[in-house]
């Protein structure tokens, strides 16, 4: 039986979200769906001038994401959300998501890596003339804020990730026995 549910993967800027969530969605031949896949085509036709503007466009962001993850949900068994999801904020998109299908797991992953590596990867990506420039990856560098370090308070399985230190493959095989443990 292939794997079923959401699989949420979050944490801090430079924690190895999107890296993961690629191999976790090739690993499950799953859909990933991710925020800044969105975001960044808005900042190109809409641009952000300030921070408020950057946070609408990524409550815009994830609003879009939600909705996809929906639509995907009604086709697929499992689907892979990566962003720097938040605490507080969108636990009720994910409960929602979660009603509409026959007892899914969410299966959350929060990325984390050592501060001195999370400093280093965000100074080479504001280096990087490849990245996005709407991330404003300069502003995160040498900033210790912990909003986003924190699981969703959702119901399912939660692991830690730290990308200094696990195997891409363990940590995706982890995740896989997780759902497999959790479906009813």
């Amino acid at each position: 039986m292939g794997a079923r549910g959401v699989f949420l993967v979050t944490g801090l800027p430079a924690t190895g979200k999107s890296t993961l969530a690629r191999a976790l969605a090739r690993a499950l031949a799953a859909p990933l769906l991710s925020k800044d896949s969105i975001k960044e085509p808005l900042l190109d036709v809409l641009g952000a001038a300030d921070p408020r503007a950057s946070r609408r466009l990524s409550d815009a962001s994830f609003a879009v994401l939600f909705a996809l993850a929906a639509e995907q949900l009604g086709r697929d068994a499992a689907i892979v959300l990566e962003g720097n999801f938040r605490p507080g904020e969108h636990e009720a998109a994910v409960r929602a998501l979660l009603a509409g299908q026959p007892a899914p797991p969410c299966v959350q992953v929060l990325c984390r890596a050592p501060e001195a590596l999370r400093q280093e990867r965000l100074r080479a990506r504001a280096g990087d003339a490849a990245r996005h420039a709407g991330h404003q990856d300069a502003a995160w560098v040498a900033v210790a804020d912990p909003r986003g370090d924190a699981f969703l308070e959702v119901p399912g399985p939660r692991l830690i990730h730290d990308s200094g230190v696990t195997d891409l493959d363990a940590a995706c095989a982890l995740v896989r026995s997780l759902a497999q443990q959790h479906l009813v």
